[in-house]
């Protein structure tokens, strides 16, 4: 009887099984036939066994009784199989499960989806085993030409609403426009000289990174000075900007300049103070020096006279001009003394982003003149007389040229811009931005969006606070506040006016992020986040717009100006 003791404690493992497939929320077994399947899986492998096991056994006569003896007399240990199932599903029956609510209910939700079986085409057939398309159990994925009739769909759209625009308007576009206002204002010439000043706070921190490294002067005064540096170099340029008022693009140009620069030379010296660090450690434990060499150092080589050389710098050797101009013209904002170079500039590659810089930077300048600027100027009076529906159409009006010269804004600065500057200084890293258009999150849109300033935030903000023991989620909306107050100080000071919108745009990222993070995710957040995109920054330029209106004593169209009366 030994090989009926195993078919019984085969049949408890089969139970086992059963019971464990049970608990993953199959409940209905009767009418779920994902979990027959599941169940066939589990036991074909111990009842192949059991079924041989038997066969054998029925062959010498060692089963005398019960319903596998028949089938082991025939030698079917297919049947044999299929009557152990059926023994144990009779079991079942007659000890059913209690599921709870959630599981009597929702358990067809979390299940997965019945896959069909995919037989053999035969030509000679007509009909076969097959999912519809759509179906995701079909595998089918390519769905190239719905992408392409979205588009045509896109452009036919922005085609009327282009053709509408120049009926209604005329002709609106000037290239020259921003040369001769440029020219004609006489306090946009300050802008130029602001720019050429910046070198004068780059020189102070050179000088400064120089006497720490010889021990003239000691770190604690050297941090003083290059704190007050740092705040002169945000607050001189804003304060000329104020009392100067130029043209606010010129401005915010301006401004975004000292912006880099003021992030720049933050991480210069920080980085300069750790090779010091570095340094005194290994001179007194004989410790390898290791920010003298740089992170992102991966034995760059150069090619000289045919050969390969490499390269590398350690500190102090890194504190001459060459070095310091090259970080400030190079696109990247966390300094290094080793950064990866390539080989050669390609002329062909710079040809291409320069011709795209080129053409871009005429069509968003046609687009702001022809589409946007007489779209706000027509969404100033129902703004002015809080008309909520004809505010809502305007703001959906707006939407849609403002997104469009905003993708446009991120293709030609983030990959045709800074990819000139890369080649021109044979800067290795090119990775300026990831696919952000992929986010399902806000927090993933802000790390993929600006790699740049993802990384200095991160190297500079974020991880100092996390290992100084402050709270992640705290550490993050300090970074998030930072932005907020750099976003309105790029717009605020241009345009004279202090309304904070630009911050509470920005802060309030930081409980729409916890919202999406919590309620939506995949594609929803992915949507959520482009809904925020498309409607919020239309929203801020509205805003600013009426109120730089109202400030510069300008008649809106159709309403009268309080100020003026």
């Amino acid at each position: 009887m030994v090989a009926e003791t195993e078919l019984l404690d085969a049949q408890e493992r089969i139970g086992d099984t059963y019971e464990s497939a049970s608990k993953e929320n199959i409940s209905d077994r009767a009418n779920n036939d994902f979990s027959v399947q599941h169940r066939n899986r589990k036991i074909a492998k111990v009842g192949d066994i059991v079924a041989r096991k038997a066969h054998d056994a029925g062959h010498n006569g060692e089963i005398k009784s019960n319903v596998l003896h028949r089938k082991c007399q025939e030698h079917d240990a297919a049947a044999v199989k299929k009557a152990i199932i059926t023994d144990y599903d009779n079991e079942v029956e007659r000890k059913p499960l209690t599921p709870g609510l959630k599981e009597k209910f929702f358990s067809w939700w979390h299940a997965p989806e019945y896959v069909m079986e995919q037989g053999v085409k035969r030509k000679d057939v007509i009909h076969h085993h097959t999912d519809s398309l759509f179906s995701t159990s079909s595998g089918f994925a390519n769905f190239r030409g719905l992408l392409n009739l979205c588009i045509v769909l896109l452009v036919l759209s922005n085609a009327r609403v282009a053709l509408e625009n120049i009926i209604k308007y005329g002709i609106l576009v000037d290239p020259l426009q921003v040369i001769a206002l440029f020219l004609r204002e006489p306090y946009s010439w300050p802008c130029v000289l602001l720019v050429l000043l910046v070198n004068v706070f780059i020189q102070v921190a050179f000088a400064l990174e120089v006497a720490l490294s010889k021990g003239i002067i000691s770190e604690r005064l050297g941090a003083i000075v290059h704190g007050i540096n740092l705040f002169i170099c945000l607050t001189f340029p804003a304060a000329v900007i104020i009392y100067l008022h130029p043209v606010p693009f010129f401005s915010a140009n301006t401004l975004a300049a000292y912006t880099l620069v003021f992030l720049k030379l933050i991480s210069y010296c920080l980085t300069n103070k750790w090779c010091r660090k570095d340094r005194e450690v290994r001179a007194q434990s004989r410790y390898r020096l290791q920010r003298g060499r740089s992170v992102s150092y991966h034995a760059a080589e150069q090619v000289a006279n045919g050969k390969p050389e490499t390269t590398f710098v350690v500190y102090p050797n890194n504190l001459n001009q060459a070095d310091i101009y090259y970080f400030m013209f190079a696109p990247t904002l966390c300094y290094e003394l080793n950064f990866p170079r390539s080989a050669r500039i390609r002329k062909r590659f710079l040809l291409k982003r320069g011709l795209e810089m080129l053409f871009l930077v005429q069509i968003m300048g046609g687009l702001v003149q022809q589409w946007m600027i007489p779209t706000v100027r027509n969404s100033m009076q129902p703004f002015h007389h809080s008309k909520w529906s004809r505010i809502l159409e305007r703001l959906l009006k707006l939407a849609i040229p403002n997104h469009l010269i905003w993708l446009m804004f991120f293709y030609w600065f983030f990959h045709s811009c800074l990819n000139v500057v890369a080649e021109l200084l044979r800067f290795g890293d090119r990775e300026f931005y990831r696919d952000w258009w992929n986010s399902e999150s806000v927090n993933e849109f802000w790390k993929n969006w600006n790699v740049p300033v993802h990384r200095w935030a991160t190297r500079h903000l974020y991880k100092p606070m996390v290992s100084r023991g402050f709270n992640k989620l705290y550490a993050s909306i300090v970074v998030f506040l930072v932005s907020a107050f750099f976003h309105e100080y790029l717009v605020s000071v241009p345009l004279k006016m202090f309304r904070v919108w630009a911050f509470m745009a920005m802060a309030g990222q930081i409980p729409f992020a916890l919202f999406v993070s919590k309620f939506l995710h995949g594609q929803y957040g992915n949507m959520a986040v482009w809904v925020s995109l498309i409607i919020g920054q239309p929203l801020a330029i509205l805003m600013y717009f009426h109120d730089y209106f109202v400030m510069r004593n300008t008649d809106i169209p159709g309403v009268t100006n309080p100020i003026t009366q």
